[in-house]
């Protein structure tokens, strides 16, 4: 598939670019500083910008699939999703936050006690992101919410699917490494199961 990646020199949008590499699909990963970017085989390196609505969709234009892997507070939903459908790309992937993922039900992980503070706008805007795609009638969204920690490490390929509530592990730790994050993304598109829907995926 041709695949558009928004924010791929970052430390999740970098091991999604690998592992879709690894796939054999056709990657276009774009980054502001596109010299970040490992040289992979079917990746293409690319300048672009997510502030600039128009130039996004001309970057994502003609891909089966756009990806947006960057922070909510140094992005604007409304432009990525705006370039999503200007684009006219088929499906349109979220890598989303665990913010807005239930611990209870009706109570969001971002309103507990224990949130740190440092992360609480950044979850919020994940949030209200989340629920702007939950408006949208005409695009094909994918929403997908890492566990509370999300880390580097290994790839094991051994990791579970949630819905809307925290997953957390035989301990009560709710972690998963960006390569094994990648991995449920890159399965995602290649065997779509959550369309217009959010989805979690955690140890």
């Amino acid at each position: 598939m041709e695949i558009a990646v928004a924010g791929a020199s970052g430390r999740a949008g970098s091991e999604i670019t690998k592992e879709l590499s690894r796939r054999g699909h056709s990657v276009t990963a774009i980054a502001r500083n596109p010299e970040k970017i490992a040289a992979l085989p079917n990746v293409t390196p690319t300048k672009g910008d997510v502030l600039d609505q128009a130039g996004l969709a001309k970057l994502w234009a003609g891909h089966d699939v756009a990806v947006s892997s960057v922070h909510f507070l140094a992005s604007d939903p409304l432009k990525l999703i705006g370039a999503a459908k200007d684009s006219k790309v088929s499906r349109y992937l979220v890598v989303g936050g665990a913010g807005s993922l239930e611990v209870a039900p009706g109570v969001k992980l971002v309103t507990t006690p224990g949130f740190p503070a440092q992360y609480k706008a950044e979850a919020e805007k994940g949030s209200a992101f989340l629920d702007l795609l939950r408006q949208e009638k005409d695009l094909n969204w994918t929403f997908i919410s890492p566990s509370a920690l999300f880390v580097e490490g290994e790839r094991t390929g051994k990791f579970r699917l949630g819905t809307d509530q925290l997953l957390a592990d035989a301990n009560g730790k709710s972690w998963i490494t960006f390569a094994d994050y990648a991995i449920a993304l890159a399965d995602e598109i290649e065997r779509p199961a959550h369309l217009r829907q959010r989805f979690t995926v955690g140890y």
